[in-house]
């Protein structure tokens, strides 16, 4: 999957947001480091994610915009 980044210029390195996940970020001192660092919170937001839906009756609906 691919997912878009707000990726910012910080201080102290790099700040890295995936505005389709809320609450989704991570840092590094280093571009790479940053990414590489939010590929994990990805993973990791979405193993969370699937473990608090895991007894749900999980749909789909279609929203045309």
């Amino acid at each position: 999957m691919k997912y878009k980044i707000a990726l910012h210029k910080t201080e102290e390195g790099f700040a890295v947001s995936v505005p389709g996940l809320p609450g989704c970020w991570s840092q590094g001192d280093t571009e790479a480091d940053a990414l590489a660092n939010i590929r994990n919170a990805i993973e990791e937001y979405l193993a969370a994610r699937d473990e608090l839906l895991r007894d749900a009756d999980v749909r789909e609906v279609e929203v045309r915009a």
